[in-house]
């Protein structure tokens, strides 16, 4: 079983930025491909971005695409999440996912 930490949220004007990261702990991080994936207010929870255990063939939404970059480092055991050019409805808590496991989430909030 791993034990996923999201960090990074908060507080951002329209066209700003975040970093989040993911903590993974348990089993061999390596091993395994990572996914973002995000609840909006009122909405089911969305897939957002992947990445292969190597780091190799990120895949994206279109609705982020050209504005996040998924990332790993399989050396730290964390995956991270650049989100520039950030609009009002990338309000979300955002979360991490291996395995069918999740962490407890991150909220995101951009206010126009």
């Amino acid at each position: 079983q791993v034990t996923l930490v999201e960090s990074g949220g908060g507080l951002v004007q329209a066209g700003g930025s975040l970093r989040l990261s993911c903590e993974v702990s348990g089993g061999t991080f390596s091993n395994y491909a990572m996914g973002w994936f995000r609840q909006r207010p009122g909405k089911e929870r969305e897939f957002v971005a992947r990445i292969s255990r190597s780091g190799g063939n990120p895949y994206y939404a279109e609705s982020v695409k050209g504005r996040f970059t998924i990332s790993r480092d399989n050396a730290k055991n964390t995956v991270s999440l650049q989100m520039n050019s950030l609009k009002p409805e990338d309000t979300a808590v955002y979360y991490c996912m291996c395995r069918g496991e999740w962490g407890q989430g991150t909220q995101v909030t951009v206010s126009s």
